[in-house]
């Protein structure tokens, strides 16, 4: 049965994209009664090696937006990447959720068996099934990046805790 992987996909993407946008508006807060420059919080990253901000939210959204769209068998729609403030970054999480509340358990019958394949033609082709692409591949690289956006949030010294990182579930 596939309800269980819209089950623990969809609701799972949209609980924590509202979470983010929550904390995203206490990042903005923060830096207005701070007086810096919103820029600086958005291109804030943990090391050196890592993306910014607001590349961690464009990728979080990514997956929210792909890994649903594959399971339910629909075209995945791309974005521009082209955010450069904290109002645009919500405006994408508001899409992306938008996005998520048209897909019905229905749309999943079936992605189970269904065959994902990632970055194909290329040397790192991997081929998943359904469950498998969801749990091992989708979820942890979506939550890496909700992590990763709310964790150089809060090393900049917003004040968030594990209530804003979960949010209303």
């Amino acid at each position: 049965m596939s309800h269980d992987l819209y089950l623990s996909s969809v609701p799972v993407f949209r609980q924590m994209l509202l979470a983010l946008s929550g904390v995203l508006s206490k990042g903005e807060a923060h830096a207005e009664g701070r007086n810096v420059k919103p820029e600086v919080l958005l291109q804030a990253r943990l090391a050196i090696d890592m993306l910014p901000l607001v590349r961690q939210v464009q990728i979080a959204c990514d997956f929210a937006n792909s890994v649903s769209a594959r399971l339910a068998g629909i075209e995945v729609r791309s974005y521009v990447d082209n955010e450069q403030n904290f109002a645009e970054l919500k405006e994408r999480i508001a899409t992306t959720v938008a996005f998520l509340d048209t897909l019905t358990a229905a749309q999943f019958d079936g992605s189970d068996a269904l065959e994902i394949v990632l970055r194909p033609g290329t040397p790192k082709e991997k081929k998943l099934m359904g469950r498998a692409y969801l749990l091992s591949y989708g979820l942890p690289q979506f939550f890496f990046h909700v992590t990763t956006a709310y964790n150089v949030l809060r090393h900049v010294g917003v004040d968030i805790g594990k209530k804003d990182f979960m949010g209303t579930y």
